[in-house]
């Protein structure tokens, strides 16, 4: 990032604030929704993902704790709590999604920046066009779960923005009480994967920048934690679709620039 501007350094830490923000607001989101305005401001998908991998498993691992915590204090008082984790599921997804994963981490590694950029971005404008309408992802057939995992896995392996598939077989097989620890759990279980072949291949882990990018996030983090509250006593349709729109306008502007 040394060569970026003061204006390109600012911006870069609004979208790292805005990715704390909807990570821990809605549980997933993060780097899919940050990405997008990260590549308009310089097109360089191994410059920022180190960085979005890093702070998600921190967050990620902040809010296990948490969970954690709380589960024994309510316990400590007498209450009766079942686990926040579908262990049982996650580890039987895992199986389905790993090879997928690792090989698109292959690919992430190998393919020019140019191209993951538009992949990302379309992938994005999928996404985008299943909010405005209020038609997410869903599935509800064995074939169709397998199929979403697999592909979900592989584009969180090219790109860290396989959620959504990915969250359309979980909220028909986990508890909604305990979607979103499952799902922190997956992540932080994911982006390991991630990392670990990063510092193989001797990918630059950007810690310097973590340095004053990590207070940005956690910013957001706790904005997003009063928004979940808020959220969860909310209809999020429209919400949702004027995401999307914002979210429409930035991957156009972004495919039209990558090819």
């Amino acid at each position: 990032m040394e060569n970026l501007s003061y204006l390109q350094l600012a911006l870069i830490a609004a979208v790292f604030v805005w990715s704390g923000f909807v990570r821990s607001g809605l549980g997933f989101g993060g780097a899919a929704l940050a990405l997008p305005l990260l590549l308009l401001i310089t097109d360089d998908p191994l410059l920022f993902l180190p960085l979005l991998a890093v702070q998600l498993l921190i967050f990620s691992a902040l809010i296990g704790y948490n969970s954690h915590k709380d589960k024994k204090a309510k316990q400590e008082a007498g209450e009766t709590v079942t686990g926040s984790i579908d262990w049982k599921y996650l580890i039987s997804s895992m199986k389905v999604m790993i090879i997928p994963k690792i090989i698109g981490v292959f690919g992430l590694l190998t393919l020019p920046p140019t191209l993951i950029s538009g992949i990302i971005f379309a992938i994005i404008l999928v996404y985008s066009l299943t909010y405005i309408f209020n038609k997410p992802f869903t599935s509800n057939h064995p074939f169709l779960d397998k199929l979403f995992l697999v592909i979900g896995g592989y584009v969180s392996g090219t790109s860290l923005v396989g959620a959504p598939l990915i969250i359309a077989v979980y909220t028909s097989h986990v508890a909604r009480h305990q979607l979103r620890d499952t799902l922190f759990m997956l992540w932080f279980i994911l982006v390991s994967i991630k990392l670990v072949s990063f510092l193989v291949t001797g990918v630059d882990m950007q810690l310097e920048h973590q340095l004053w990018l990590l207070p940005c996030v956690a910013v957001g983090h706790y904005a997003g934690l009063f928004f979940h509250k808020k959220l969860q006593q909310a209809d999020p349709v429209l919400f949702y679709r004027v995401l999307g729109i914002v979210l429409l306008l930035i991957t156009s502007i972004g495919l039209w620039r990558s090819f």
